[in-house]
């Protein structure tokens, strides 16, 4: 079995809270680090264990989901085709959450990106900027299955959707967790108006928060 090492936030089991899946059960595997630093960012994800992929595959076992989600920090740091492959090889159906500004490995199941604006070297967000990000898409990317983008009460950039591949992906609007009810009331109320006028977007929840679950 493969010895590689991964840096390993945590692996925990809960239901899928945001975008296509919500709530389905799976098992999360949180991979350490990431290569942006997002003001709104709501994980805590630079501790980790080192975690060979059969101390893995063990951990994950306890828990009767096959639906895993491969998320962080950014996921495609660390996690690669073989990895993949050996979930499949365990009877897993296997998804990633990524922010896209590196190719994710092409046999996943399930591909969720979602894109940040970047404005500096750091690649930090900026709350007041409708500039795209970059996305490295090539002929030989995996298109992601779904397109969520953090609504921060900004106009979604005209250009965003050209630089995706088709098929186009589902196109979901989460409105930002600031962490001051006032105005997250706003941005929701924002979000679903923005939604009613574009309606090729949908809706997306953070129903874990909601819900009080992880």
């Amino acid at each position: 079995m493969n010895t590689k090492s991964f840096r390993i936030n945590e692996i925990f089991y809960s239901l899928q809270g945001e975008g296509h899946n919500t709530g389905r059960a799976a098992v999360f595997i949180r991979f350490a680090g990431c290569n942006l630093r997002c003001s709104f960012c709501d994980t805590e994800f630079d501790s980790y264990r080192e975690m060979t992929a059969s101390a893995i595959i063990s951990a994950i076992a306890a828990y009767p989901a096959r639906f895993v989600v491969l998320t962080g920090g950014e996921p495609t740091l660390q996690a690669d085709e073989a990895f993949v492959d050996l979930l499949h090889q365990h009877g897993y159906e296997v998804a990633m959450e990524s922010n896209g500004t590196r190719p994710a490995p092409r046999n996943l199941d399930w591909l969720t990106i979602s894109p940040k604006p970047t404005h500096n070297a750091h690649l930090t967000h900026n709350a007041h900027s409708t500039h795209s990000p970059h996305l490295p898409y090539t002929p030989h990317s995996l298109p992601p299955n779904e397109l969520k983008l953090i609504f921060d009460g900004i106009t979604v950039p005209d250009d965003l959707l050209s630089q995706f591949p088709a098929p186009a992906p589902l196109l979901y609007l989460q409105p930002c967790d600031t962490g001051d009810a006032a105005r997250n009331a706003q941005l929701l109320h924002d979000c679903i108006a923005y939604i009613e006028e574009h309606p090729q977007w949908r809706l997306s929840l953070q129903t874990h928060k909601l819900t009080g679950i992880k």
